[in-house]
């Protein structure tokens, strides 16, 4: 979970601080927020390439050398010239820590017995939640105050603190069934897991669309601070956090199918909210509020729901849906770059709203869970 922190925190990073990137680096807004665009299409290429990679190693060497690739990298960043030098770095750094996510799924799927499985994934993904609750937040309180530099530095700490523990705490032998050029044959063969992947992109896609330009939206629409912006992604955070302990509580009893439904429909309601209450800050964070309570439990349902589709493709589906979240980044996040740079303010939020909109009518009418055989 605390790797999932990193992980998180390091992808999110230059949202918390795209003003502070764009001053300091000499950029627009819109070309600060590539560094979350680029880096989520390596991630998206990255995720099926390195689980195929790296499918016969310990996972208790390959999670801990994925972390501290991400600590050096942002340790580095923190060091970087100039825009260009701290692009290379990110993409080189996130080319790796596409391992994390999917690997850390598989990993505790193979140390709790078959029943916990869908709590202990959805608490596993709990620290992406804890990323934008407080991972973010101290980001732009950090670049606000000390610089974008400081920022970038305290999450490569923070990544050698994580390293240190899962070294030590993780147990060897850990090893997943092997990727191969078969298993990728069959997971494109299932109906039921593309349908699955492809939720799992639209629901990211709307999400990015706002959430990239998060801060420079508020500031835009509401007047808004580094100390609003922050708190907003504070509530966001910690509203997820929210959900998925809920959602870690109640997926075993309601199943993940359920459980995916009411989640999405909360991001739903709450990105609509930030939608016809722009220009109001209490509102939109009220929105907020909502929209986080969605975001990281539908996000741990969709790997529980790959997990029980084919249990025998797990290692293949787990790191394709992070893949497909990644691209779904890179597609929302260049949607909303284009909108923010011409001005259009207000359509970040509708186009968000429709996509949303569009995954949960195909949540509900393409991907509801097959009958049970007697």
């Amino acid at each position: 979970m605390l790797g999932n922190f990193v992980t998180g925190t390091s992808v999110l990073a230059p949202a918390g601080m795209l003003l502070e990137l764009s001053d300091g680096l000499g950029v627009s807004v819109r070309d600060a927020g590539l560094l979350i665009t680029f880096g989520a299409v390596v991630l998206c290429i990255g995720s099926p390439l390195t689980a195929w990679l790296t499918s016969r190693i310990d996972r208790r060497l390959l999670l801990t050398t994925t972390l501290l690739v991400l600590a050096l990298g942002n340790l580095g960043s923190a060091l970087a010239s100039d825009y260009t030098v701290l692009l290379v770095l990110r993409l080189a750094m996130l080319s790796v820590g596409a391992l994390y996510t999917p690997q850390a799924a598989g990993a505790a799927a193979l140390i709790v017995p078959v029943e916990k499985r869908g709590g202990t994934m959805a608490y596993v993904f709990l620290g992406w939640s804890l990323a934008v609750a407080i991972g973010v937040p101290l980001i732009t309180f950090a670049a606000g105050h000390f610089g974008w530099r400081a920022a970038f530095a305290g999450v490569g700490v923070i990544g050698l603190v994580s390293f240190a523990l899962l070294w030590a705490r993780l147990p060897g032998g850990l090893t997943a069934a092997p990727v191969d050029l078969t298993t990728w044959a069959a997971v494109g063969r299932s109906r039921r897991v593309l349908k699955l992947l492809g939720l799992s992109s639209l629901q990211t896609s709307a999400q990015f669309v706002v959430f990239t330009y998060f801060g420079p939206l508020l500031t835009g629409l509401t007047g808004a601070g580094p100390a609003e912006i922050g708190l907003v992604f504070a509530v966001y955070g910690v509203c997820g956090f929210i959900g998925s302990v809920i959602a870690s509580r109640i997926v075993d009893g309601w199943g993940s199918y359920k459980t995916s439904a009411l989640f999405t429909a909360l991001m739903l309601a709450g990105i609509a909210g930030w939608t016809f209450g722009a220009g109001h800050f209490a509102v939109m964070a009220t929105a907020v509020a909502i929209w986080g309570l969605g975001f990281a439990a539908s996000n741990s349902m969709q790997q529980v729901r790959l997990v029980t589709a084919d249990p025998a493709l797990a290692g293949a589906t787990v790191s394709l849906n992070t893949s497909v979240l990644y691209l779904g980044q890179a597609v929302g996040s260049a949607i909303g770059g284009v909108l923010f740079a011409a001005g259009l303010l207000h359509a970040n939020g509708y186009v968000s709203t429709a996509v949303m909109s569009f995954a949960l009518l195909m949540l509900v009418f393409a991907t509801r869970d097959p009958p049970q055989r007697a």
